[in-house]
C-alpha cells in the first residue's frame, strides 16, 4: 500500500507538472500568435517613416547616411515635419540639406526594412544598418536579415518596389 501510495504521489506531481509545462507552452504560443498578429510597430498613422512614435528613422538624420556614410543621432533643435512625420538633424547643414530634397534624403520604402518589403513584411528598421544604392537609401531589419539582403540587393528592390503599395493597403 505504501509503495501503491507513492506511485501515486508521483503520478499526481508529474501530472501537474506536465499540465503546468502544457499551460505555459500554450500560453507561449498565444502570446507569439498575438504579437504576430499585432501591426508592425513602426507604422504611422500614414503607415510611413515611423517609429514607436512620430519621429522618423528612430530619431536618426536622414542626411548623415549621405555625408559622413553613417548614422547620427538627430537633435531636436535641428528637426522638421514632413510626409507625416517629424525628422531630426544632427546639424542645421543637414536640416537645410534635407529641406531643398527630402525625397532624396528620406529612406525607401516609407523607412520600414527594405528585405522584409522585399519579402511582404512590414517591420522596423535598426538605423545602423542601412544601405545606401544608385543614391538612395534602404534600411534593415538587423545584421542577420542585411546579410540576406546583400545577397542581391538589386533583386530585392526589384521585388520591394512591386509590393510596397499594396502592403500598405493591407
Amino acid at each position: 500500500m505504501f509503495r501503491a501510495l507513492t506511485q501515486n504521489r508521483r503520478h499526481s506531481i508529474v501530472s501537474k507538472l506536465f499540465s503546468a509545462f502544457a499551460a505555459a507552452v500554450f500560453a507561449g504560443l498565444f502570446v507569439g500568435a498575438a504579437a504576430a498578429a499585432s501591426p508592425p510597430s513602426n507604422t504611422l498613422k500614414t503607415g510611413l517613416f515611423g517609429g514607436r512614435t512620430d519621429t522618423a528613422i528612430l530619431g536618426y538624420d536622414p542626411v548623415a547616411y549621405f555625408t559622413i556614410g553613417k548614422p547620427a543621432k538627430g537633435q531636436d533643435a535641428f528637426a522638421t515635419e514632413w510626409n507625416g512625420a517629424k525628422w531630426k538633424f544632427a546639424s542645421q547643414a543637414n536640416l537645410d540639406l534635407f529641406k531643398a530634397n527630402p525625397e532624396k534624403y528620406a529612406p525607401q520604402y516609407g523607412g520600414y526594412c527594405a528585405y522584409g518589403v522585399a519579402v511582404d513584411n512590414l517591420v522596423t528598421i535598426e538605423p545602423d544598418k542601412f544601405t545606401i544604392i544608385n543614391g538612395k537609401l534602404y534600411l534593415n531589419y538587423d545584421a542577420d536579415i542585411q546579410q540576406k539582403w546583400l545577397k542581391d540587393p538589386v533583386g530585392y528592390i526589384k521585388q520591394a518596389d512591386s509590393k510596397f503599395q499594396p502592403l500598405l493597403k493591407k
